[in-house]
């Protein structure tokens, strides 16, 4: 997942098991969505992923705990075109 994760990207956090090195709970929500700020190539010490994943909390989580959300598409609008409005002249 590393290489299609990137910064900006949206992440749907599907784990909040403890920290796999300390066993301390971790402040991540399930379901809770969060925006990486960088991608960290580490092997985490779990051994399931290469690379882990900075959102803002704390330090920094292994990828596995988290999911990818698909980019939002851009909507097109239709705006109205402002007209000038004709004035009549009086002599």
């Amino acid at each position: 997942m590393s290489d299609a994760v990137g910064p900006g990207d949206l992440v749907l956090c599907v784990n909040a098991a403890p920290n796999h090195a300390t066993g301390r709970p971790v402040p991540l929500q399930v379901g809770e969505t969060y925006r990486v700020f960088a991608v960290m190539e580490f092997a985490c010490p779990c051994g399931r992923s290469d690379a882990l994943l900075d959102v803002g909390v704390d330090f920094a989580w292994c990828q596995t705990r988290f999911r990818l959300l698909p980019k939002p598409k851009a909507e097109t609008k239709t705006r109205r075109a402002s007209v000038p409005k004709e004035k009549e002249r009086v002599r």
